[in-house]
């Protein structure tokens, strides 16, 4: 006997999947346009549920909360950078990885960003979260979080201890560093491009790569070596 099987299934679950991101999309883009036209602090969830035609119910089925859409993009772009960093081929030394991981996400993220919000609207949402107490402080907490993520992420790539170590938290510091630094230009220049960013980014990082370059498995090894040589000598 032939069982006839359920047509148009897989088609159903393809749409309610496209609803569900236009809807996602709208929410953060409808968030972040109210959040750099009228003030974080001033728009309620009620108002961006209203203009997305939703329930405030269905905001909250995307978003834990308005503080969550604000910083839905900056976890897009850090995830994207961790990604590409887990990627990158171990022999290169742990300070050009991170170099070229956060290029390589500047290179590719761009499309993902601006099928959410165009360009401006982002930079002017980093001016927001710097300009605002409340965000500022839920930043720098989470900027902190992504440093001691990412020490932790190189130091299991070079295969040392990142609490004996301070090679990985004092490379990642400096790294860290320059993309504070280069943000803020960014937001503040008047090239407001991605490429611009790219850009920028890769000078100030070549200004201090010289620094942190180098193979760190070879002078762990150097280390080790000598302070085993030294317990011979005695």
């Amino acid at each position: 006997m032939t069982v006839e099987q359920p047509t148009g299934t897989g088609s159903a679950t393809g749409l309610r999947e496209r609803k569900k991101q236009r809807t996602h999309a709208a929410l953060l883009r409808t968030a972040l346009e109210l959040f750099t036209t009228q003030g974080y602090e001033q728009t309620t969830v009620d108002e961006i549920a209203d203009a997305v035609q939703v329930s405030q119910r269905t905001f909250f089925r995307y978003f834990a909360s308005k503080e969550d859409a604000a910083f839905a993009v900056q976890q897009m772009v850090e995830r994207h950078f961790v990604a590409a960093l887990r990627d990158r081929p171990a022999t290169e030394g742990p300070f050009d990885a991170l170099r070229n991981s956060v290029l390589e996400a500047w290179d590719t993220i761009g499309e993902a960003i601006t099928e959410v919000v165009p360009v401006e609207v982002y930079l002017r949402m980093l001016h927001v979260i710097e300009s605002t107490p409340p965000l500022l402080a839920v930043h720098l907490r989470r900027s902190f979080e992504m440093e001691e993520y990412i020490a932790r992420l190189i130091a299991e790539r070079e295969g040392l201890d990142v609490d004996t170590d301070p090679r990985p938290r004092v490379a990642v510091a400096a790294f860290s560093g320059v993309m504070r630094v280069t943000g803020q230009l960014w937001v503040q220049g008047r090239e407001t491009t991605l490429e611009a960013m790219r850009a920028l980014t890769a000078d100030y990082l070549d200004h201090i790569g010289p620094a942190l370059a180098g193979d760190w498995r070879e002078t762990a090894a150097q280390a080790a070596r000598t302070g085993t040589e030294g317990t011979d000598a005695r």
